[in-house]
C-alpha cells in the first residue's frame, strides 16, 4: 500500500519554487541514484540473486547512459522482478501538477491542460506528490493489444461536451503517456502486435506521440523498460527491427548459476505455510532437481525451465507435509523425502520435453529427481557413518514409510539409530537452532535411508503410498 505523502511537502507552485526542489528528467534522476547507492555500497537491486557479475553490470551502465532497455531472457529467469527494482532508483517522492493525466512536472508542464492551467492559476497552480510505487506502469503484451489502449484515443464523452474534433484536450491518454516522469514497462514485448509497436517508434526516438493525427506534440519523460523471451521470435511473434533500434540497450538474462543462487531464490520467492518445516536438505533437493531438469537433452532448452517450477515444487512438497499432519495428527508438520513424490506430476505443465521426449516426461522428471536426493545425500551425509543404520536390517527387518506415515510411527518402526544427532547436523544444519522434533529426526533418517536404497546399499519395494526399506 502506497503511503500518503509527509504533510511539510509543498502544495502549490509558489511554494514549491520556495523549497528549492529542483527538476530532473527521469533518465538523470535513476542515474544520479544509482550512482548514490553505488558510493554508499548500499544494494542496487534488491532481490536479485546470480546476475552480480553478469547481468547487473550491463544494466547498470544502460541505466547510466539514460537508455531504454530490452530484457532478453527465457521464462522463469526474474526479468520482471529486475525491471521493477529499477523502479525503486526513483526518488522516493516527486511533484506533479494535480489532476494531470500524464503527471506533467509543475515546473515544466507540457500537456495542452496544464499549459493552460498554468497560464491562468500561475502560482497558485495545485501541486501533489506521487510516490515512487506509483511512478511505474505495467502492461503484459497480448495479440489483441492496441494503439489506444497504449498511446490514446479520442475521448467520446468530451466531444459530447460540445468540444471540437481537433481540440488536443479531447485525447485520452493511453497507459504509456499515463506513465510520464516514471518508468514503463512492456512484458513479452514479441507478443505486441507490429501496429501497436510502431506506436512506440517515437516515444523511443522522438519522446512524443501520435493520435489520430492530431497536431499534438507531448515531450514524454519516461524510461521504458521491456522484457522478451528469445523462443517468442519465431513461435509467437518478434520485435520489429525498427524498434529493436530505437532500444539503446539489450541485457542479456540467464538462471542462477550455482546451487547457492538458486537455493537463494527459493527460500526468497517459495511460500510456506506458517508453522511448517522444510528441512535443509528437501531445499537443496528441490534446488538440484530444477537445475537437473533445466540441463537434460529431454528437455527443450530454447523453452527453458522457469524458476516458478523449483517454488512449485517446493510449495508441493511443504503442502504434502502439511496433510500428512492433518491426517495423522501430528501438531508440527515437518517435510520428508516421501514429499518429493507429489511434485512429479503437478510440474508436467511447467516443463516442454524435447521432440520425441514427450511421452515419457513423468518417467524423465522421477529419474532426475531421484539423481537430485541422490546428489544431495552424498554431499550431506557422504561422509556420515551409516553403518549402524543400515546395520538395523542386516538380520531381515523391514521398514514402511509413506506419505501418511507419521513421524512418531516412522520412529517408532525404526527404533533406536546410534549417531543421530550426528545426521542431523549434517543433513539440516539449517535446524539446528533449539530442541529437534520428532518430525525433524523421522525427516533426516528417512533421507538417509533413501540415500543408502540409491546408492545400492538397502533395497526398496514400491508400494502403495509409500516404500518398503529392506537390506
Amino acid at each position: 500500500m502506497t503511503p500518503p505523502p509527509p504533510t511539510a511537502l509543498p502544495r502549490t507552485l509558489d511554494a514549491l519554487r520556495g523549497s528549492g526542489h529542483a527538476h530532473r528528467p527521469v533518465a538523470v534522476e535513476i542515474r544520479e541514484n544509482l550512482l548514490a547507492r553505488m558510493t554508499a555500497g548500499l544494494p542496487r537491486f534488491p532481490g536479485m540473486h546470480g546476475f552480480d557479475d553478469t547481468v547487473l553490470p550491463t544494466l547498470e551502465r544502460a541505466l547510466l547512459a539514460g537508455h531504454d532497455v530490452v530484457l532478453l531472457g527465457e521464462r522463469g529467469q526474474g526479468k520482471t522482478r529486475l525491471i521493477r527494482a529499477v523502479a525503486t532508483l526513483l526518488d522516493e517522492w516527486s511533484p506533479a501538477v494535480a489532476g494531470c493525466s500524464v503527471n506533467d512536472h509543475p515546473y515544466a508542464p507540457v500537456c495542452p491542460t496544464c499549459l493552460r492551467r498554468a497560464a491562468e492559476e500561475g502560482g497558485s497552480l495545485p501541486v501533489t506528490w506521487r510516490h515512487r510505487d506509483e511512478r511505474y506502469g505495467e502492461k503484459l503484451a497480448t495479440p489483441d493489444t492496441g494503439t489506444a489502449e497504449l498511446i490514446g484515443d479520442i475521448d467520446p464523452a468530451r466531444l459530447a461536451e460540445g468540444r471540437s474534433l481537433g481540440d488536443p484536450e479531447t485525447v485520452h491518454y493511453g497507459l504509456v503517456p499515463r506513465a510520464n516522469r516514471g518508468v514503463f514497462c512492456v512484458n513479452e514485448l514479441p507478443d505486441l502486435p507490429a501496429r501497436a509497436q510502431v506506436a512506440l517508434f517515437n516515444v523511443l526516438e522522438e519522446r512524443d506521440l501520435q493520435i489520430r493525427g492530431y497536431a499534438l506534440r507531448l515531450p514524454l519523460d519516461l524510461v521504458l523498460l521491456a522484457s522478451a523471451n528469445p523462443d517468442d521470435y519465431t513461435d509467437r511473434g518478434r520485435i520489429v527491427t525498427p524498434l529493436k533500434d530505437r532500444f539503446g540497450a539489450q541485457v542479456r538474462t540467464h538462471y542462477p548459476p550455482t546451487l547457492g543462487d538458486e537455493r537463494d531464490v527459493l527460500r526468497q520467492e517459495a511460500a510456506i505455510p506458517e508453522g511448517t518445516v522444510v528441512p535443509g536438505h528437501l531445499w537443496e533437493t528441490v534446488a538440484r532437481f530444477a537445475r537437473l531438469v533445466r540441463d537434460s537433452k529431454k528437455v527443450d532448452a530454447r523453452s527453458g525451465v522457469s524458476v516458478r517450477f523449483s517454488v512449485s515444487a517446493l510449495e508441493t512438497v511443504a503442502a504434502s507435509a502439511l496433510r500428512r499432519a492433518a491426517l495423522t495428527g501430528e501438531e508440527a508438520p515437518v517435510a520428508r523425502v516421501c514429499d518429493l513424490d507429489a511434485v512429479v506430476e503437478p510440474l508436467l505443465g511447467k516443463v516442454e520435453f524435447a521432440m520425441g521426449h514427450e511421452d515419457d516426461g513423468e518417467s524423465t522428471l522421477r529419474g532426475l529427481l531421484r539423481r537430485a536426493v541422490a546428489e544431495t545425500f552424498r554431499a550431506r551425509l557422504g561422509e556420515a557413518d551409516l553403518a549402524p543404520l543400515a546395520d538395523r536390517f542386516s538380520a531381515g527387518g523391514t521398514v514402511e514409510s509413506g506419505d501418511l506415515v507419521g513421524a512418531a510411527e516412522l520412529l517408532n518402526r525404526i527404533g533406536a539409530v546410534p549417531g543421530l544427532a550426528a545426521m542431523i547436523a549434517a543433513a539440516a544444519p539449517e535446524e539446528e537452532d533449539g530442541p529437534v522434533s520428532p518430525g525433524l529426526a523421522a525427516a533426516v533418517v528417512e533421507f538417509a535411508l533413501e540415500g543408502l536404497y540409491l546408492e545400492r546399499r538397502l533395497s526398496k519395494d514400491i508400494v502403495a503410498d509409500g516404500g518398503v526399506y529392506r537390506f
